[in-house]
């Protein structure tokens, strides 16, 4: 049996070092995101032709590349939204005292053209690797895009940690969007979910008769998955997980004083 090692370390890097970059971009002065997205928009394109291009290549070194580019074209949608170009047809707060449906259909108007994007590109790439034998890239952006949509229902519903430090200024207004507490009824459910998935893939990974690159493959999924469930139970546990990003937080613009810093919204994690 293959090892594991290469994939999931690289799953790793990638993930912390481009979550890490999309949040030193999106933190940038303002005027550096028009060159930021064009640079991101061209590199976006790319990557979906890739992933047409790499469903069809059955080796190892091809789920690599299927991988890296669904980490790439999930980076395009990540930075459209934080950086307010691809947001939506709401660009204020909810107001106080409304009912919690109300506030819930405020938030999806604030982020409507972000999410209607990532169906769009779903849609994309589902077309351009159907019936390819490399579907690594697919299943990687359909994972990202499940756990993102889990993560942003249960930032809605509270949790304890918001990652205010992670948010450029001019989104602070999603801050009234959502809720801080210990814990909310969709949390078991999304993390249940998410074990139950890694379980079920890993059952698969351990098949002798599986080829390299579907154990490559199985692997790249797996990671991510698994990151995204120890994510989920970091909004909830007292983890200093931003300590990973450092770096990002002592290269980004100065920020306000603490004490005047607003109430925000969740890290622009993968």
């Amino acid at each position: 049996m293959p090892s594991c090692a290469g994939p999931a370390f690289y799953a790793l890097f990638v993930w912390w070092f481009s979550t890490g970059l999309i949040i030193w971009l999106d933190n940038l002065h303002p005027r550096t995101f028009r060159w930021s997205m064009s640079g991101g928009t061209v590199l976006f394109g790319v990557a979906l032709w890739q992933l047409g291009a790499t469903a069809s290549d059955g080796s190892v070194w091809g789920a690599y590349a299927a991988f890296t580019w669904a980490v790439l074209a999930w980076g395009w949608q990540e930075m459209g939204f934080f950086m307010g170009y691809v947001t939506g047809p709401r660009r204020v707060g909810s107001p106080a005292g409304v009912s919690e449906w109300q506030r819930f259909l405020h938030g999806v108007n604030a982020c409507l053209y972000h999410e209607l994007a990532i169906i769009a590109t779903v849609a994309v790439i589902a077309y351009a690797t159907w019936g390819g034998v490399n579907q690594v890239g697919a299943w990687t952006f359909y994972v990202l895009w499940a756990m993102r949509t889990s993560a942003k229902l249960n930032f809605f519903l509270g949790v304890l940690n918001l990652g205010e430090q992670f948010i450029p200024p001019h989104l602070t207004y999603l801050g009234s969007y959502l809720r801080r507490r210990p814990m909310n009824a969709l949390f078991p459910v999304s993390v249940t979910l998410g074990t139950v998935g890694v379980v079920v893939l890993l059952q698969r990974a351990a098949a002798p008769e599986l080829s390299d690159a579907t154990y490559a493959g199985l692997f790249f999924v797996i990671t991510m998955l698994a990151l995204a469930v120890i994510e989920h139970w970091v909004l909830i546990l007292p983890i200093p997980f931003d300590k990973l990003w450092n770096w990002v937080l002592t290269l980004r613009r100065p920020a306000m004083p603490k004490a005047e810093r607003p109430r925000s919204t969740a890290a622009a994690t993968f």
